[in-house]
């Protein structure tokens, strides 16, 4: 039996949302409200906007032949920054997990169509940016 979650209880929707908001939004407060994974989305959140240039020297030093940040889709822009800041700082979780948790909070933003173009940039991205034995 598999669980319908809906967005509210996806902690990557809502890493999407916040982080949409501060970058193309220019939302001056980030409130996090109550969730069970409040202290991750705060972490994501703020360690992805913290690390913004960190993260984009990655796309550029890795990903500049592959892709062209300015031209995605802000959505991808966001998934694939904050999967960056995921790749990077939290590895304990595998990349299998956090490419299956984007792609599935993706499905809240973008067309199925487009799930599959993004499954493949996270799997590259992750494959550049990761340790092999990450």
């Amino acid at each position: 039996m598999s669980i319908i979650y809906s967005p509210k209880n996806n902690p990557r929707v809502i890493i999407i949302q916040k982080l949409y908001g501060q970058f193309f939004n220019k939302e001056e407060k980030l409130a996090f409200p109550k969730h069970r994974f409040k202290k991750f989305i705060k972490d994501v959140v703020n360690g992805t906007l913290e690390r913004d240039e960190v993260i984009t020297d990655e796309i550029n030093n890795h990903l500049n032949t592959d892709l062209n940040m300015i031209r995605l889709d802000k959505v991808f822009q966001v998934i694939i920054k904050s999967a960056i800041f995921e790749f990077l700082y939290k590895p304990r979780t595998s990349t299998k997990i956090i490419i299956k948790e984007y792609l599935n909070a993706s499905n809240f933003f973008i067309d199925i169509s487009q799930t599959k173009y993004l499954n493949a940039l996270l799997d590259k991205i992750s494959k550049k940016v990761r340790s092999p034995n990450g």
